[in-house]
């Protein structure tokens, strides 16, 4: 993390990031967002928080709108521990190994991009492109000074979290882990956390992980999404996990101990890719919007976007593995809805190109 911090550093001070923005404006405007959109992306594989907060640069108000929803779609260096779960627990030693991790970065590009077509044609998003304006600064060397204080800036904020937030929320796992309701110490699977895991599993099982172990690590990724391995180390009974969760891999990987299929996993991987963010970035999220109902609509979109996309992996995945059920059907039905949102003609603008012809001049007699 704090190279990443550093290089992102570099990428600001040297003049480059405007320079980019440039460049890719014309691409972003074939999918609804905004040159300057890339800008916002890129810091985001950093921290989701000061990617959101970057969107303010954005002058037109829909593109603004679209790029803080679609933003925290990217892994930022918070989601890395999920990646390096999955990877090292359930593909170890196979030959998709490799293309764990950059397959992970593609899904998060892929789903700025169709969120940017498929919303851009709503009325809600609507209006027309504002003209490109934005200041190039000549290229130079960057200061020593000014890089390090921004990366120090950011591992910071990432520490304090990490001492605070992340401390407290896996120290509330161990408890709701170890006691039930009569406030009794009682093994993990008699807990007040299984019970209420168990309660709301049903949701994730058609995804293929509705373990009641799944289904909390995702809902304390909310918290901040380092948690969910942490989550995996106290549920699982190890007292220390490193970054990477290493010590649950073997356990992980057995579906009768809890843990998961490739598939499900996979699965699990991408739910919590595009799932809504941490709480900093859900408040992030509320500062840029400015509006609790379009919070709650950026939060819901990703949520349900998440939830669509995991379903239809794990599904299809099934159908190549030779099973076939309902669930199959109703995920080529969403696949069918989603192209459709993808490749339908912009009502607005076919609007536009079917006006009324000018009227012609009649010279003055």
């Amino acid at each position: 993390m704090l190279v990443l911090f550093l290089l992102l550093a570099l990428l600001e001070e040297c003049g480059y990031m405007s320079r980019i923005a440039f460049i890719m404006d014309r691409v972003f405007k074939r999918f609804g967002l905004s040159g300057k959109s890339f800008i916002p992306i890129l810091i985001g594989t950093g921290c989701g928080v000061p990617g959101i907060l970057a969107s303010r640069t954005i002058e037109d108000e829909s593109n603004r709108r679209l790029t803080v929803m679609t933003t925290t779609f990217i892994p930022c260096s918070a989601k890395l521990p999920i990646i390096a779960l999955i990877t090292g627990a359930l593909f170890a030693g196979s030959p998709l190994q490799m293309w764990i991790g950059p397959l992970a970065y593609f899904i998060g590009i892929a789903a700025i991009i169709c969120s940017g077509v498929i919303l851009k044609k709503l009325r809600l998003f609507a209006g027309d492109p504002s003209p490109f304006l934005i200041e190039l600064p000549a290229y130079h060397l960057p200061r020593v000074k000014s890089v390090l204080r921004v990366m120090l800036e950011r591992v910071w904020a990432f520490v304090k979290r990490a001492g605070t937030i992340i401390l407290l929320a896996t120290i509330l796992v161990w408890f709701l882990s170890s006691f039930d309701f009569s406030m009794q110490m009682v093994d993990t699977s008699d807990s007040m956390l299984a019970a209420i895991g168990s309660t709301i599993s049903w949701i994730f099982a058609p995804l293929g992980w509705g373990d009641w172990r799944a289904t909390t690590a995702t809902f304390t990724g909310l918290i901040a999404k380092e948690n969910v391995v942490g989550t995996f180390g106290v549920l699982y009974g190890f007292s220390e996990v490193a970054e990477n969760g290493l010590e649950v891999w073997g356990t992980l990987a057995n579906p009768a101990l809890g843990g998961f299929t490739a598939l499900a996993a996979f699965s699990f991987l991408v739910f919590n890719l595009l799932c809504a963010p941490c709480f900093a970035a859900i408040g992030a999220i509320h500062r840029e919007m400015a509006s609790p109902k379009w919070t709650f609509i950026a939060v819901a979109y990703q949520c349900v976007f998440a939830y669509v996309v995991a379903f239809c992996v794990y599904q299809i995945g099934l159908l190549v593995g030779g099973s076939f059920s309902v669930a199959t059907i109703i995920a080529f039905i969403l696949i069918a809805l989603f192209l459709f949102l993808l490749f339908r003609p912009d009502p607005r603008r076919r609007a536009r190109s079917g006006g009324a012809p000018a009227a012609k001049l009649q010279p003055s007699a």
